[in-house]
Order: C-alpha cells, then sequence, then structure tokens
C-alpha cells in the first residue's frame, strides 16, 4: 500500500540530543559550581547516559533511577565528589533546562516541509512527558505533527510492540500505510518492523546496514524514499 502515515523518532533523529545536552549540562554546572570541566565529564556521561537508557527500555530501571543513576555514575567515575543533594539538584534542573535550547540536525525543517504536504506525520518517543512536548513546541516542531506518542502515555517503550500499536490506532493508521523513521536500531527499526511498518534507519555514524534495509546518512536523503 501506499506510504500515508510518517512516524519520526525525536532524539537523535530530528532533535540534536548531545548538542542541547551538551548546552545544558555547562549552564547547570555553572549554576551550581560544579568545578568540573564539562568536555571531561561528559567523556564518560554519554556512554552511562546510553546504558541507563537501555535499562530503561527495558523496564529492568525507574525513570528515577535514570535520572540519578547516570548523573551519580559519572561523577563517580571521574573521581568527583557530588553530594546526593547536589545530584538531586542536578537531576531536576538538567530536566528543567534542557528544552531551552533547540538545535535541530542539519536539513530537519527542510525534510519536514517537503514531507508535510503529502503525507500525515507523527512523533513516537521514549523520552519523559515534562520534557519532549516543550522541546517540540520550543524547537518549532508542533506544526508539523498530527500525533505525539510517548512512553509514559502508551504505558510502555519502544521497541515493545504495543507502543507502536498504540500509536497506529491514536493515528488512524494501518501498519501496512505506515514508515518509522528513526536512529536507534533496536527501539525504532526493529520494533517498528516487527509490527508490521516499512522502516528508514537514520544512519548518522554510518554503520554498515544491510541492503534490505531503508538508510540514510543525512535527513535530506529521506528525498530518495519519500
Amino acid at each position: 500500500m501506499k506510504i500515508n502515515h510518517i512516524f519520526f523518532d525525536l532524539d537523535h533523529t530530528l532533535w540534536d540530543f548531545e548538542k542541547n545536552s551538551d548546552i545544558a549540562f555547562t549552564t547547570i554546572f555553572k549554576k551550581h559550581n560544579v568545578n568540573v570541566e564539562v568536555v571531561k565529564f561528559l567523556n564518560y556521561y554519554k556512554d552511562i547516559n546510553q546504558t541507563y537508557w537501555k535499562l530503561y527500555r527495558e523496564e529492568r530501571i525507574t525513570k528515577e533511577d535514570l535520572r540519578v543513576g547516570r548523573l551519580k555514575d559519572t561523577f563517580s567515575k571521574i573521581k568527583y565528589n557530588a553530594t546526593n543533594e547536589l545530584i538531586d539538584f542536578l537531576s531536576v534542573d538538567y530536566i528543567e533546562f534542557l528544552p531551552s535550547n533547540n538545535y535541530l540536525f542539519e536539513g530537519a525543517f527542510e525534510i519536514l516541509d517537503y514531507l508535510h504536504p503529502n503525507y500525515k506525520m507523527h512523533i513516537i518517543t521514549n523520552g519523559f512527558n515534562e520534557v519532549q512536548f516543550k522541546k517540540i513546541e520550543n524547537s518549532g516542531l508542533s506544526k508539523y505533527f498530527s500525533k505525539i506518542i510517548t512512553s509514559e502515555e502508551a504505558g510502555v517503550k519502544k521497541p515493545n510492540p504495543h507502543i507502536f500499536n498504540y500509536a497506529l490506532n491514536k493515528a488512524n493508521a494501518l501498519s501496512n500505510e505506515s514508515i518509522m523513521i528513526g536512529d536507534n536500531w533496536e527501539a525504532d527499526i526493529m520494533g517498528a518492523k516487527n509490527v508490521g511498518l516499512d522502516v528508514i534507519f537514520c544512519n548518522f555514524n554510518k554503520e554498515p546496514v544491510s541492503e534490505s534495509i531503508k538508510s540514510v546518512n543525512l535527513l535530506s536523503e529521506i528525498k530518495k524514499y519519500l
């Protein structure tokens, strides 16, 4: 069937999470007088954060475990004595400041302008409600999307099949007329394929990918497929 519905991931696909996150940490470290080089902190934090997000997707830790644990483990790794009180302040302020800067990946608005007249577009995201809606609104993305589906709303996280079926139902879409576009192989690509959606892998890191999977290195290349 013809594709009528496009489901986008948000973080690392349209919204430049790493760049915006780096700015947020610079801001809150200055606010709380954290005497650590942000670059040094982030060198360890990024991998630790990914590990915690994987555990969170797999329902093995809570939202609070993620928010606090990733900071505590990073400070421990760089041997900085951060009190529990400081970590609590930072975990709250990080969520507050993260949506304040809204850099998107190159070509985001251009590809959305190109797609918007011809497709119904939606977002499926594993991020926190209180942050994701601010990101979408503050970055100017909201006008492009009909439905925003978060893992907190659906009750499960990608790649759980329920969140994709929930999103299809909410968008009044069929799986065989829908495509998922995202950067995470496990959560976005395999998760969507397992419920019958077509997929486009945002392979920004240029990893080896089977030719059977539609793959792009830049958002502008989506035009090859849609």
